[in-house]
C-alpha cells in the first residue's frame, strides 16, 4: 500500500508518498480502506518533532479518518463493506489502517465519509466543551475564540442550538464573515480592543463564559467575563498563557476550567454515543459542516502548507 510518510522532522518538504507494508492485524483490530483522512495541527506538530512519536521512521501521520471495512477478522457485529470512522487511531495517512474494534465508529446513513472525516475530532471537541466542561444554558452570552476555525464554527452552532448568544473573535474580516455565517451574533477582530467591545456589547456586565483556545490571551479572556463567569481553556494556538492569580479568581468569583478530548473518549460506548449525537445534529440541520477542501495524499505537503498558512477556514482532507 501507499502512505504519506516522513523520515526526519522538518517542514512540509519532508513528506513523501511511497509504498510501505500493509498493516498486519492484531486480534482486536479490523482493516479499513481509507476514503478520507482529516488533517489537523497535531499532524503539523508531530511532523516538526514537537510531539513524541513512538517507533522508528518512516513515520505516518494522521489520527482521524473514515472508510470501508476490508477485513473484519473474527469480530461479530462488523463485516466487510461496513462504513466506519475513527477519531483517535494513528497512521491514518495511508491507503489502509488497522483500527482497534473499540475505536471503530459506525457512520450513520446520510453522513458521507468526507463529513465523518471532517467532523469527528473538531465536532467531538465542541460537543464535550458544551456538554462537560461548561454546560451552555438558555440565554448565556458566550465568547468564542477563533470562531472561524473548525472547532470554533461548530462551537458557535452548538451554543446557538442550546439557546446561547455568541460573540466570536477572529483575526481578519474574511474570517469574521465565516463566523457570522456560522451563526455568531457579533464578531470582533483580535487587533481591536475586544475586551472593551465585549463589555460594551454586554452593557458592562461581561460574557458568561469564554471558550479560550489561543492561550496567550487567557488574562484578556478573564477581563471579558462577568463576576462569577467561567473561562474554559482547551488550547494554546497563540502561545503559552501567563500565570493566573488565584486571588483574582477568589475576589471575582471567576472559574478557570480545562478539557481534553482524550479524557472523554474513554470507551467504545462513549465514542459511539457521542458520535451518534453529533451525526444526528448534522442530519437534523442543527450543525452545518463547511465543505472540506480535499488534497490527494501524494500532495500532502501542499495540504500542510495551506494549514500552516492559517488561510483556510474549513477542514482539509487527504485522500489516497
Amino acid at each position: 500500500m501507499k502512505a504519506l510518510v516522513f523520515e526526519e522532522f522538518g517542514g512540509p518538504e519532508v513528506l513523501t508518498y511511497k509504498e510501505i507494508d500493509k498493516p498486519v492485524l492484531e486480534t482486536d483490530e479490523i482493516l479499513v480502506r481509507i476514503e478520507a483522512a482529516g488533517l489537523n495541527f497535531a499532524d503539523v506538530y508531530r511532523r516538526k518533532g514537537n510531539y513524541h512519536l513512538a517507533g522508528k521512521p518512516p513515520y505516518i501521520l494522521g489520527y482521524e479518518g473514515a472508510g470501508i471495512v476490508e477485513d473484519a477478522g473474527n469480530h461479530s457485529g462488523i463485516k466487510p463493506g461496513d462504513r466506519i470512522a475513527f477519531a483517535d487511531v494513528p497512521y491514518a495517512n495511508a491507503e489502509y489502517v488497522a483500527v482497534p474494534v473499540d475505536k471503530a465508529i459506525p457512520i450513520h446513513d446520510g453522513i458521507t465519509s468526507d463529513t465523518a472525516a471532517s467532523v469527528l475530532l473538531q465536532g467531538l471537541t465542541a460537543q464535550y466543551l458544551t456538554r462537560d466542561s461548561y454546560q451552555v444554558k438558555e440565554g448565556d452570552v458566550i465568547l468564542v475564540h477563533a470562531a472561524a476555525g473548525g472547532v470554533g464554527q461548530i462551537l458557535v452552532q452548538i451554543i446557538k442550538m442550546m439557546g446561547g448568544k455568541v460573540i466570536g473573535l477572529t483575526s481578519s474580516a474574511e474570517k469574521r464573515e465565516a463566523a457570522l455565517k456560522a451563526g455568531a451574533d457579533e464578531v470582533f477582530l483580535y487587533h481591536e480592543n475586544w475586551t472593551e467591545k465585549t463589555m460594551a456589547y454586554t452593557n458592562g456586565i461581561g460574557a458568561d463564559a469564554v471558550y479560550e483556545s489561543v492561550g496567550s490571551t487567557l488574562n484578556e479572556s478573564f477581563a471579558a467575563i462577568r463576576i462569577g463567569g467561567t473561562v474554559i481553556f482547551y488550547g494554546m494556538a497563540g502561545g503559552d498563557p501567563l500565570p493566573v492569580d488565584p486571588r483574582m479568581l477568589m475576589d471575582q468569583s471567576k472559574t478557570l476550567t480545562g478539557g481534553d478530548l482524550w479524557n472523554v473518549l474513554t470507551s467504545k460506548e462513549e465514542r459511539v454515543n457521542r458520535s451518534s449525537e453529533l451525526f444526528n445534529w448534522i442530519l437534523d440541520g442543527h450543525i452545518r459542516i463547511q465543505p472540506p477542501l480535499s488534497f490527494p495524499m501524494e500532495k500532502g505537503a501542499d495540504a500542510h502548507r495551506l494549514l500552516e498558512s492559517r488561510k483556510s477556514t474549513g477542514k482539509i482532507l487527504l485522500k489516497p
